[in-house]
């Protein structure tokens, strides 16, 4: 038996082991999708200089670039599907092996892929629809295109007047205290870790495999590339995540 092989034989026997699992994501999971990865080299930040939540509160010409920005990747996300992996963590949740899913992704490719939305931890939020940063009223991005395209100014709230915004979080910008709540809950209940797709450096979401380690949890890193916490993993694959999870979790 070869050595890939033998991993995946461990996380068959890690899978059938769980009983209360939990699926942390990054962008890894989603470039298998033909989403790119917002930090790696040639991703969209060494494109544009993300725009700090300051920087838009305070700044008109801040708002429309960022709109600006948001409406140039529309197509790429509306076309984006979900791939092997997210099929994959989809089944897992399904079987009732996996508790919650926690990511890092703004695409809403989980719940696409058959996860229930009240399944999902969405640390950074979603940029498929827009809230309003006063009242919190949510706004569908179809209504706010033509509007935009047309004024060419920062939509405002029907309600309020407020600022309207995409519904992720920015730099500068106040991490969702109760999804970071219920990502540590999760995190520290689990018995399975997985860390799938994610560099494991941009904190405090990166402390989540720490805190499932530290409380008893086996600990799976699956990334193409090494994060700086394979070291403390009772397993780690260097591999496609569709690829992998398909061999051991059938899509079909």
């Amino acid at each position: 038996m070869n050595q890939t092989d033998e991993k995946l034989d461990r996380l068959r026997r890690f899978i059938d082991e769980a009983r209360r699992a939990v699926v942390f994501t990054g962008a890894g999971i989603s470039t298998e999708s033909g989403i790119p990865d917002f930090r790696s080299p040639g991703g969209i930040w060494d494109q544009y200089k993300p725009i700090n939540f300051q920087d838009f509160v305070a700044s008109e010409a801040m708002r429309i670039e960022s709109w600006r920005r948001r409406f140039a990747m529309d197509e790429m996300l509306r076309e984006a599907r979900p791939n092997a992996g997210h099929l994959a963590v989809a089944r897992l949740v399904q079987a009732g092996k996996v508790s919650a899913v926690i990511t890092q992704n703004i695409d809403e490719l989980h719940q696409a892929a058959g996860v229930p939305p009240e399944k999902v931890i969405e640390l950074h939020g979603s940029t498929m629809y827009a809230t309003c940063l006063d009242c919190a009223k949510r706004f569908e991005l179809e209504a706010i295109r033509p509007v935009f395209e047309h004024s060419q100014k920062a939509p405002a709230c029907d309600a309020c007047s407020g600022m309207i915004k995409a519904a992720t979080i920015s730099f500068g910008q106040s991490m969702p205290v109760a999804e970071m709540e219920a990502a540590r809950d999760e995190s520290m209940a689990c018995d399975l870790f997985f860390s799938l797709g994610s560099s494991l450096v941009v904190y405090p979401a990166a402390g989540f495999p720490e805190i499932a380690k530290k409380n008893g949890a086996r600990l799976v890193i699956i990334n193409r590339d090494p994060t700086g916490m394979d070291h403390m993993a009772d397993l780690v694959i260097h591999d496609d995540i569709g690829k992998t999870l398909s061999a051991v979790v059938p899509v079909h």
